[in-house]
């Protein structure tokens, strides 16, 4: 099923809905500059084992409207609250990748994990992006800036670019096309804004105000959220469970999708 969800004024969010009469729900927010359907290989397997599968299209992404404003983190939280109140979703697992997972995050702290009861963070984006005074870690300020650049001036290589460093193995063109077409859809002003939100924000403080089980699937090899980070959000959340993936980069959900998806099955339960 599918639906618009009204988040606030004149924005609405992108949900699909799929086996909405699934015995456990597991929510889904997806990386930038993608969308909801890079789960994929994610839902084929979950439908298959009976879970529900929701997953969203951040504002300013996929076939969500795209307003010029709203994409901290605060705020994107806020748009994951308004699809959690008006489908009254409760004992449902929250998962994101990358920036999805940030999000996450600060939905946990912001919301008090309202309707949560597991999370499973994917890659995350936390706590901080970029490499700061007290956390060395993390991509250089100069290195978004680049990003931020690119997409003003040729928003298809960078969308390419971006699909060749998500992954440590070799995909194939067809799928490296098909990753590609994801970002696509997406408003330039809001990966440039999302961009911007990565060098603003940090979520050391959220972390340690979650306190549900928490899975962390992380590839070693990642060069765009760094392992270290997953390091981070392991020590950080009292609750939470690490697993390295060996063979992949920041694509593990499907450079190892059937020990991706294994993990999640079993934490799921």
């Amino acid at each position: 099923m599918e639906y618009w969800i009204t988040v606030e004024p004149n924005v609405k969010i992108y949900v699909n809905d799929i086996n909405p009469l699934g015995r456990k729900t597991i929510l889904f927010i997806h990386g930038w500059p993608a969308n909801h359907k890079m789960f994929e290989y994610q839902y084929n397997q979950l439908i298959l084992a009976g879970y529900r599968c929701i997953g969203i299209d951040m504002r300013g992404f996929g076939n969500s409207d795209k307003p010029l404003r709203g994409y901290d983190y605060n705020r994107l939280a806020d748009d994951v609250r308004g699809v959690v109140d008006a489908l009254k979703l409760r004992d449902f697992t929250l998962s994101g990748h990358s920036t999805g997972g940030a999000v996450a995050i600060r939905y946990m702290s912001r919301h008090n994990g309202c309707g949560v009861s597991k999370l499973a963070l994917f890659a995350a984006a936390a706590p901080s992006v970029i490499q700061r005074p007290y956390f060395p870690y993390g991509l250089t300020a100069e290195d978004i800036n680049n990003i931020i650049q690119a997409t003003y001036n040729d928003r298809p290589k960078i969308l390419s670019d971006f699909g060749k460093r998500l992954f440590f193995q070799k995909v194939s063109e067809p799928f490296s096309d098909w990753f590609f077409q994801l970002g696509l859809p997406a408003a330039s002003w809001a990966m440039v804004a999302v961009a911007n939100t990565w060098l603003a924000e940090v979520l050391f403080d959220d972390l340690a105000k979650i306190h549900v089980p928490t899975l962390i699937l992380h590839g070693i090899h990642d060069s765009v959220c760094l392992y270290p980070l997953a390091i981070a959000q392991n020590r950080g959340i009292k609750n939470s469970k690490l697993i390295p993936f060996e063979n992949s980069g920041h694509g593990a959900f499907y450079e190892e999708k059937d020990k991706f998806n294994d993990e999640l099955i079993r934490f799921i339960g």
